[in-house]
């Protein structure tokens, strides 16, 4: 699905990139994923439609644009996405807090 110019993969997307996985209010981020450079809502839908080598981001890498705000369209680097207090930058919309204990899935700890 295409989203603020950007192809988001998964299932059951909507228009704030919200899935079949995680869909609440709060649920409008989606990640690119470093071994594929392709953007999904959650793990999950990379699970299930995504590349078959699974490769989370180096922290040398942090400085690259990768998470996508559904609202806005707004492109945080990881840092910025990390330090933002689950908040967009651009919009002040929430993202949702709960994503803090999948982080080791996306992102080097």
């Amino acid at each position: 699905m295409l989203i603020h110019g950007h192809e988001i993969k998964g299932k059951g997307i909507d228009k704030e990139t919200r899935c079949l996985h995680y869909h609440s209010e709060i649920d409008r981020i989606a990640i690119k994923f470093y071994c594929c450079d392709t953007y999904f809502p959650c793990f999950s839908c990379h699970e299930e439609v995504g590349c078959t080598n699974p490769q989370i981001w180096p922290k040398n890498q942090f400085h690259q644009k990768a998470v996508l705000c559904g609202t806005c369209g707004y492109e945080l680097t990881i840092n910025e996405y990390l330090s933002c207090n689950s908040t967009c930058p651009s919009c002040k919309s929430a993202f949702n807090p709960g994503c803090n204990i999948h982080q080791h899935l996306y992102f080097e700890v």
